[in-house]
């Protein structure tokens, strides 16, 4: 039993061994095959979907195209792998994509279960519950009993359980491999409710056969703070994916757009703004990228507040509110390290 414990104890240990070898090589991975494969939802208006030229658009798409920039120096140097709620993490930890960016909650199991660390938070969510208008319901306490469609393999699941069951309610799951399954079999009245978190319910809701005639009800039930995730192991990706999001939210709160980030990389006397883009040499030494790596990303994809705007904002069919997902000193939460 000794000799048997120590050859799994070895085994595993040479399978973490490899897992970190195989990490370790993300940035020159990407850039001897020249592109960054990134794993995306199968569709969620406003985060990660096909437009009608088949191109892949949304907020959770620019930050791959804004790490493809940083990495490659072209934000259009991205494959796209569209993944389910059950095997988003499989394809990350089997080395299948080298960043995960799917609407993807941040929780401290999957932060240290799964062999991934998250690298921020590009969209503070909640989970919500949409239902019919001509029902006449005010609150989710008055869905005792009800049929609630939701995506399995979610915390989505998880959340709902527990909520029900502190405040003493039935109700019946009905579990689809998608949340567009589940928004659909809602819409074609399969049940009662629709559960997911709340911006994309108002993506999926765009889609119904009548929008106007879907509801949120007004409890937010959980945190959700979503954001893109790579491998452990490999700090210098996890580096580069961090801060090519951290460099989107500073160049928002610093008036740095991508209509005129010439200028300001030509006149700015800002010194936080030269650093941003690239007027102080060395300081992306330590990722292994080129030194105007944040100007690459402000060009190409834009500052935070464009990618939002555009794609589930004021810009877009879903117009969410900014809400906590303003800046920090306008009113919300959204917050970045200093670039220094």
């Amino acid at each position: 039993m000794l000799k048997k414990a120590l050859i799994t104890t070895a085994t595993l240990s040479l399978a973490v061994a490899a897992t970190g070898v195989q990490a370790a090589g993300t940035l020159d991975a990407v850039k001897e095959r020249g592109y960054v494969q990134c794993g995306v939802t199968s569709g969620v208006p406003g985060f990660s979907v096909p437009d009608e030229q088949g191109n892949w658009v949304g907020l959770d798409v620019d930050v791959c195209r804004a790490v493809a920039a940083a990495s490659l120096g072209d934000a259009s140097k991205v494959k796209y792998t569209p993944l389910n709620a059950k095997e988003r993490f499989t394809a990350l930890a089997s080395g299948e994509i080298d960043m995960l960016s799917r609407v993807t909650t941040w929780t401290l199991t999957r932060d240290t279960q799964l062999g991934i660390n998250f690298a921020g938070v590009n969209y503070y969510d909640g989970q919500g519950f949409m239902v019919k208008k001509d029902l006449g319901l005010t609150s989710v306490k008055e869905l005792d009993g009800a049929t609630i469609c939701v995506q399995s393999g979610t915390t989505t699941e998880l959340n709902m359980a527990d909520y029900f069951r502190t405040h003493g309610l039935e109700h019946t799951p009905v579990v689809f491999d998608t949340n567009e399954q589940a928004a659909t079999a809602f819409d074609t009245g399969r049940c009662d409710a629709f559960t997911t978190d709340l911006s994309q319910a108002y993506g999926l809701r765009t889609r119904m056969t009548d929008p106007s005639s879907v509801v949120a009800l007004p409890e937010v039930i959980s945190k959700e703070p979503l954001g893109p995730s790579v491998r452990q192991g490999d700090d210098q990706w996890f580096n580069i994916v961090k801060w090519s999001l951290n460099a989107m939210i500073n160049a928002e709160e610093l008036g740095v757009t991508s209509a005129n980030v010439d200028e300001m990389k030509e006149s700015s006397t800002n010194p936080s703004i030269k650093r941003l883009l690239g007027g102080e040499s060395g300081l992306a030494e330590g990722m292994g990228i080129s030194d105007d790596w944040g100007y690459q990303i402000i060009k190409q994809v834009g500052n935070y507040g464009e990618s939002f705007a555009r794609n589930v904002g004021e810009d877009s069919p879903q117009n969410i509110a900014r809400g906590i997902n303003n800046l920090w000193n306008n009113g919300g939460i959204m917050y970045a390290s200093p670039i220094r």
